[in-house]
């Protein structure tokens, strides 16, 4: 069936087209997709499989796997969003997302559709979230915050968990475009609400990264074997998959970027405005101390290098 007014915009032209439909005969929503970094290539590369996807990206090269895919690149996130039912967010920080929003002219929010459904999956504070909402509102759309838990590979493997805040109507109209990228939906409450989880469950990760550093240290350092200990630590309830996950690398000296030392020190940095967090300041430190000695685009396991 033809819908007259549905019009794809690419690169500042207009086009008719008509409804689409996946294989199983579904109608395609309309998807943009802002931001394409390790995380965002891969997250919108699910989409395609069931989707109408347009995406964007400051540096145009890393579209071009999407583009040869099926996806339509667009010159501006306004141009991105103009026909989109759905628009997912995925960059670095607030500065970033606030840019790709707000830039004047070519900012996202100038050609927002009324009744869209936006998800900001970039880790981002909760102050941002909401001075963002007040914006989208504006235009009659919607916003969730919904971030992500998980790096490349969960990304990879649709093993994402989604932290989000926001309307439940909303949230259950997302779902199943979410859950094309993860595998977990968990809605944490009202708007901001999964930003602020967010960096909780970072906060969280980083701090026990440190920790687990530390010890490593200190059990090599009394003549203990480090890989055996960690096995004997891994049988214990008190020992986190995550933080075996990341003493492995550190064994292993494998420090290839999954979740990269810039991130975490950002994402650590946000966290700290919650409340007062002597714990994770002193794991924030470290991993300062990292990035100052030019390992900030190396894994979060590289606090292992370290000296004590």
């Amino acid at each position: 069936m033809t819908n007259p007014l549905a019009v794809l915009f690419v690169c500042g032209r207009a086009t008719d087209i008509d409804t689409s439909y996946n294989l199983e005969g579904e109608i395609m929503t309309r998807i943009a997709f802002l931001g394409l970094g390790a995380m965002g290539q891969r997250m919108a590369a699910h989409l395609l499989e069931a989707h109408e996807l347009t995406v964007y990206n400051r540096t145009a090269s890393r579209a071009e796997a999407l583009i040869e895919a099926g996806a339509a690149f667009a010159e501006t996130p306004a141009v991105a969003v103009r026909d989109a039912e759905v628009v997912i967010s995925m960059v670095t920080d607030d500065t970033a997302s606030e840019q790709l929003w707000l830039t004047p002219e070519h900012g996202a929010i100038h050609d927002l559709r009324a009744g869209a459904l936006v998800l900001e999956s970039s880790t981002v504070t909760p102050e941002w979230i909401a001075r963002l909402g007040e914006r989208i509102h504006a235009r009659e759309a919607r916003l969730l915050d919904a971030p992500v838990a998980g790096s490349t590979p969960q990304a990879e493997a649709r093993q994402l968990a989604f932290l989000v805040g926001g309307a439940s109507e909303d949230v259950e109209e997302a779902t199943p475009i979410m859950s094309l990228m993860g595998a977990n939906i968990l809605h944490a409450g009202e708007l901001t609400h999964g930003a602020t989880l967010k960096l909780v469950v970072n906060a969280l990760f980083a701090s026990q990264v440190a920790l687990m550093a530390e010890l490593l240290q200190a059990v090599q350092s009394a003549g203990l074997d480090q890989a055996k200990i960690l096995g004997l630590l891994s049988k214990m309830p008190v020992t986190s998959p995550a933080a075996v996950g990341a003493a492995n690398l550190m064994i292993a000296e494998d420090h290839a970027p999954r979740f990269p030392v810039d991130l975490v020190s950002k994402d650590l940095g946000y966290a700290r405005n919650l409340g007062p967090m002597p714990v994770v300041a002193a794991a924030h430190g470290r991993f300062e101390e990292a990035r100052r000695a030019g390992l900030g685009d190396k894994n979060i396991s590289v606090v292992h290098a370290l000296k004590p």
